[in-house]
């Protein structure tokens, strides 16, 4: 009988980790049919893609009211593709506000099928109420944190830890001088990266911040040269529009080679989030930016039981790099605290020494096989 799962991915960086996911379930099950939400990875991956939501992208509450209609479609959509094709098993990856909800109503219309969680939905920091319902509707966990194995098993929960994917996702292939040659820059300049994340709503709020704390900085130091490394999928005109008033900057935007870059740069201002983890396993001393809007901001102090927001902080579990958040994300700040870090070597090689730790946290590289071979495994057995 042939095997048939939904995979449903919500957000850019979901849809990249499924499409790993996917190259290991078909290289075990060639057969296996996949179809779900996900967006170009997926679909390039063998995917039947039913909607793609990786194009809204967006964090906030009031954002998300903006587009529940949109939403709404992707959740009978995908219910609809269970009623008419019985699938073995749905993997749930992240997307905690759209899959918990998700899985409760497969749960429920659908108790047969099992509901398989890649990529935890981050109940330690919203607090543990979530972790009830978890334990109610989801089958199987696979976590890419160790601490969380922990935590689930405590609540008995099955949860395995794989390692994080974002390992097997960074490849460094170009040297220093190429790099540099490419965007006309020399070995004695100061590489500053901006990394104002992968959502448009993000980079509108995030940006301009790195760029006034970027001029000040220009001003203070020289011999820095700031490159803006942009998420795929965040359109050029939007970036284009942002830097229109900082012309006068040592100002280059990066698309491809993002790694590279970040690996050749002395420092990065970084957006809150995996970009933050991402620049720990390349190992560049870093400070992370955020900022969203004021409401979602106060709800999210009502909710965050954790003392910072940073990722790589988290998985630390002590802050191990400085953050800027909310009101204090202010250039002056900004400014005063890289130059305190870069003229000063002893604590430049402090923070990358804490950042090796953070990557030896995330386990080797075989998340996305490791992964696969639980699922196949565990499906195989209903």
């Amino acid at each position: 009988m042939e095997k048939h799962i939904i995979i449903v991915a919500g957000e850019p960086s979901a849809d990249m980790h499924a499409a790993s996911l996917v190259l290991k379930l078909k290289q075990s099950c060639p057969d296996l049919r996949i179809s779900g939400i996900g967006s170009t990875q997926m679909r390039e991956a063998g995917v039947e893609i039913l909607i793609d939501l990786a194009q809204y992208a967006i964090i906030g509450f009031i954002e998300v009211l903006k587009h529940y209609n949109i939403f709404k479609a992707a959740f009978n959509r995908i219910l609809k593709e269970i009623a008419a094709k019985k699938p073995h098993a749905v993997i749930l990856i992240d997307y905690p506000g759209f899959n918990l909800r998700l899985a409760k109503r497969i749960k429920k219309d659908f108790p047969e099928v099992k509901i398989i969680y890649y990529i935890s939905p981050q109940i330690w920091a919203w607090g543990k109420k979530r972790i009830h319902m978890i334990k109610q509707v989801v089958d199987k966990m696979l976590v890419i944190f160790e601490f969380e194995q922990t935590l689930y098993r405590e609540n008995n929960i099955d949860a395995e830890f794989v390692g994080h994917p974002l390992i097997e996702h960074i490849h460094l292939k170009k040297g220093r001088k190429e790099l540099l040659e490419q965007i006309g820059l020399f070995e004695q300049d100061l590489l500053i990266s901006l990394l104002p994340g992968s959502r448009e709503i993000e980079v509108k709020r995030i940006l301009p911040v790195m760029l006034e704390s970027a001029k000040l900085l220009y001003k203070k130091m020289p011999q820095a040269k700031f490159i803006i490394l942009k998420a795929s999928n965040i359109k050029n005109e939007l970036i284009k529009n942002l830097i229109r008033q900082y012309l006068d900057l040592p100002l280059t935007v990066i698309e491809n080679d993002t790694y590279e870059y970040l690996h050749i740069s002395s420092f990065a201002w970084v957006c809150s989030g995996t970009a933050t983890l991402e620049t720990a396993i390349i190992n560049t001393p870093m400070l992370i930016v955020y900022k969203t809007s004021l409401l979602t901001w106060l709800i999210s102090r009502l909710l965050i039981k954790l003392p910072f927001i940073g990722l790589v902080n988290i998985v630390a579990q002590r802050k191990i790099v400085p953050e800027f958040i909310q009101f204090q994300a202010k250039k002056k700040p900004i400014t005063e605290k890289t130059i305190q870090i870069l003229q000063n070597k002893q604590e430049l090689l402090k923070i990358k020494g804490k950042l090796l730790v953070v990557k030896e946290k995330l386990g080797n590289k075989q998340a996305s096989k490791s992964a696969a071979q639980i699922i196949l495994s565990f499906i195989n057995k209903t």
